[in-house]
């Protein structure tokens, strides 16, 4: 791989927005993130607020999505679980990222003990069933939103760990870098001011799919009761709630169901369309 320059970042983006299916994802991901960060003030009920005398109600001019088994109203929730959900992704992909990618930079850059000792350990992590993983730090930290994410985020970090690592021992061997070192540049200032940039594209894409992973886990480790805590909504607690009443209200599953396919379709093909672009991009001389 070789320094991103102005003009290839210009082609990349000319050719994801020359992609309609993933300036389709990309609206959808900012309609997602405008009612996340709205929630509060547009929402027309408070997601808590209990109406038993209304319970499993259809549509209606009070309640644009209906009710659930409590009488809260169905589009309030949706509202506040996108709040919650996507906050709850933005946490596992930091947490993933926090985790993997310094040491990926490392074990990449500095090879021989360190990248073995690493990659081993990487290697053991993903050997374990995510979900299986996830679970079982969830429960031993506790069940929280916050502990369910954190255990999210340390299963995805050898991901992102991989990635890093193989990325650097692409770039390390660049004349720029071999001319850091000669000026006496520490590894620290290297990694974080010549490799890291140069890297950051496929991080990028993997950020964009990880975050769909973790809107899934998300919704799976709420569904067990291990991430968000009644009376909070996110997508994968309405569903948990919305089971027991399938057949007499279908809807209340149906509705956090397709907002959760909608966003993790949204996520993949974004991210799909980054690495694409930067595959053809890569292809081109320089």
């Amino acid at each position: 791989m070789t320094t991103i320059t102005a003009e290839r970042r210009d082609t990349l983006g000319r050719r994801l927005a020359g992609r309609r299916d993933v300036a389709v994802a990309l609206g959808v991901l900012a309609v997602l993130t405008l009612a996340a960060l709205t929630a509060p003030f547009i929402a027309p009920h408070d997601p808590v607020d209990q109406d038993l005398l209304h319970r499993l109600e259809g549509p209606s001019a009070a309640h644009w999505l209906g009710t659930d088994e409590s009488g809260r109203d169905v589009l309030s929730r949706l509202l506040h679980g996108t709040r919650v959900s996507l906050g709850a992704s933005l946490l596992a992909v930091s947490v993933a990222t926090v985790c993997g990618v310094p040491l990926g930079l490392l074990a990449g850059y500095l090879g021989r003990g360190a990248d073995l000792v690493l990659s081993r350990i990487a290697d053991a992590l993903l050997s374990i069933p995510g979900l299986v993983l996830a679970i079982a730090i969830a429960t031993a930290l506790g069940p929280s939103l916050t502990n369910a994410m954190i255990a999210v985020g340390v299963v995805y970090a050898p991901g992102f760990y991989r990635v890093a690592r193989g990325a650097t021992m692409t770039v390390r061997g660049q004349t720029y870098i071999q001319a850091a070192i000669t000026t006496g540049c520490s590894t620290t200032r290297i990694l974080w001011r010549h490799v890291l940039p140069n890297v950051g594209t496929p991080l990028i894409v993997k950020a964009f799919l990880t975050f769909g992973y973790a809107i899934l886990a998300e919704a799976g480790l709420s569904f067990l009761g291990l991430g968000v805590q009644p009376p909070l909504a996110s997508w994968g607690s309405m569903l948990k709630r919305a089971v027991r009443y399938l057949e007499q209200a279908p809807m209340l599953v149906v509705l956090p169901g397709l907002v959760i396919l909608v966003a993790v379709l949204a996520f993949n093909t974004v991210g799909d369309g980054l690495r694409d672009a930067l595959a053809r991009r890569d292809r081109e001389p320089t």
